[in-house]
C-alpha cells in the first residue's frame, strides 16, 4: 500500500494543478473555491489533493468527511476496537452491517488499486495541518444519512435493498486492467451509489443530492478568501451548482431524521393491539379455553420459526432458546425485535475473537464464513431470527383473525 504522506514536497509542487480537469473553480465575490474531485480509492486522487493544497496555500481545506469517519481514518480504527455490546444497546446493528458491506466493497477495490480507501481525504487533512490551514469537516453525520436513506424507502423497497446488498456479497469485484484505469478516474463510491440510485431514486436523493447541498453550504460557511474542498468527483457538479447559485441551504432540515408516519405508528402499535384484543374477544365469545388455544398457537407460530432461524445461524443453544422465548413477546412490541435479543445473548455467550474482527471485511464476501466468523454469525442470528419471527407473526395473526371471524 502506498504511503502518500511520505512523498517529497518538491515532487508535489513541480506544477500547479489548478488547471486539472478534476479541479472546478468557483468565484463568489472576493472568494474563490477550488473543488477537487477525487476517486475514493485512487492514488492519483490522493496525490492531486496534496498537490493542490501545497501549490494554492488556501485559507481553509474542506473535506468530505464527518467527525466520526475522520476520527476513524486518523486513528486507523479497525473492527478490533468495536464495542459490539454498545452497538446492540443502541440498536445500530443494521447500520453496522450496511457500513461493513460498503467498506468491504471499497476495500476490495482499494486493494486492487493499491491505495487505502479514504487516503486522499486523509492526505488533504494532513497536508493542510502541515501548512497551517484549518481543516473543515463538511459532510453530514453518516448515521443521519443512513437513517434518512432507510426512512425514505417503503417496506417493499427496503426488502429489495437488503436482497440486493446480500446478493452483492456473492460477487467478487475482479477488475480488468482497463477497468482499473477507468476506476482511477472516477469516484467509485459515488459510482456505486449512482447504480443504487438508478434502482432506488429516493436513495440517490438522500445519499447524493442532499449531501451535495450539505457539502456546498458547509464549504460556503468556511472562513477565508481561498478555500480548497476535497470531495468525491460525483459531488462536484452538484456542489458547484449550489455555490454558483448563491442559494442558502437549510442545514438543520437536512440533519433531521424524519419521524415515523402516523400510518406506520398506527400499524406498529395498532396491529399488535388488535391481535391482543381479538384474542380477548375470542375468550369472551367462545370461552377461556379457546382464547388460551389461540394464545398458545401464537407462541408456537412466532417462537418456533424464530428458533429455527436462530438454529439455522448455528447459534449457541441458549441463544436458540432465547429466540423461542422472545419472539412471542417482541413480535407484539414495535420497539424491540427478537433478533436484537438473540444477538445480545449470542454476543455474551460467544463473543468474537480479535482475529475474526480483523478479518471480517474479507470474510464478509465469503458465504461460508458467515457461519464460522463469530461476528458475522451474530449478524446471521439477528437477521434469521427476525425473519423467522416475522413469518410467524403473519401466520399467527392470520389464524387469530380467522378464528375471530368464525
Amino acid at each position: 500500500m502506498n504511503d502518500i504522506s511520505s512523498a517529497p514536497p518538491d515532487e508535489l509542487t513541480d506544477h500547479a494543478p489548478r488547471d486539472s480537469p478534476d479541479v472546478a473553480i468557483v468565484q463568489s465575490g472576493d472568494r474563490e473555491f477550488l473543488l477537487v474531485g477525487t476517486a475514493h480509492v485512487s492514488q492519483e486522487s490522493a496525490d492531486l489533493a496534496r498537490q493542490i493544497i501545497v501549490s494554492e496555500n488556501p485559507d481553509a481545506v474542506c473535506i468530505e468527511l464527518d467527525e466520526r469517519r475522520y476520527a476513524a481514518l486518523r486513528s486507523e480504527q479497525k473492527f478490533e476496537s468495536l464495542d459490539l455490546r454498545e452497538v446492540l444497546r443502541r440498536k445500530q446493528l443494521s447500520t453496522l452491517i450496511f457500513n461493513l458491506i460498503l467498506a468491504s466493497y471499497q476495500r476490495q477495490l482499494g486493494l486492487q488499486l493499491g491505495v487505502q480507501p479514504g487516503a486522499e481525504l486523509l492526505a488533504a487533512a494532513r497536508v493542510a495541518e502541515e501548512h497551517g490551514a484549518p481543516v473543515v469537516l463538511c459532510d453530514r453525520d453518516v448515521r443521519t444519512t443512513l437513517k434518512r436513506a432507510w426512512s425514505s424507502l417503503s417496506l417493499w423497497r427496503k426488502f429489495q435493498l437488503i436482497s440486493a446488498m446480500l446478493a452483492s456479497l456473492l460477487e467478487r469485484p475482479e477488475i480488468s486492467e482497463e477497468e482499473l484505469r477507468e476506476l482511477r478516474q472516477q469516484d467509485v463510491v459515488t459510482k456505486l451509489m449512482d447504480e443504487l440510485g438508478a434502482e432506488f431514486p429516493s436513495l440517490k436523493r438522500v445519499l447524493i443530492d442532499e449531501r451535495d447541498l450539505y457539502l456546498a453550504e458547509k464549504i460556503r460557511r468556511s472562513d477565508g478568501r481561498r478555500v480548497v474542498a476535497v470531495m468525491g468527483a460525483g459531488h462536484v457538479p452538484g456542489v458547484r451548482r449550489t455555490l454558483e447559485s448563491g442559494a442558502s441551504v437549510d442545514l438543520p432540515a437536512l440533519d433531521e431524521v424524519p419521524e415515523t408516519s402516523r400510518i406506520s405508528k398506527w400499524l406498529n402499535w395498532g396491529v399488535p393491539a388488535a391481535i391482543i384484543a381479538a384474542t380477548a374477544v375470542i375468550g369472551i365469545r367462545q370461552g377461556a379455553d379457546e382464547a388460551l388455544d389461540n394464545a398458545l398457537f401464537w407462541v408456537l407460530a412466532t417462537g418456533v420459526p424464530a428458533m429455527i432461524g436462530s438454529a439455522a445461524a448455528l447459534a449457541h443453544p441458549l441463544t436458540i432458546v432465547s429466540a423461542f422465548l422472545a419472539a412471542p413477546i417482541t413480535t407484539l412490541h414495535p420497539l424491540i425485535a427478537a433478533g436484537y435479543v438473540t444477538a445480545i445473548v449470542q454476543t455474551y455467550l460467544r463473543p468474537p475473537f480479535v482475529s475474526e474482527l480483523h478479518d471480517v471485511m474479507t470474510d464478509v464476501r465469503i458465504p461460508r464464513k458467515w457461519w464460522s466468523n463469530r461476528l458475522l454469525r451474530i449478524f446471521l442470528v439477528f437477521f434469521l431470527t427476525n425473519l423467522g419471527g416475522s413469518l410467524g407473526f403473519l401466520v399467527g395473526a392470520a389464524e387469530i383473525f380467522t378464528n375471530l371471524a368464525g
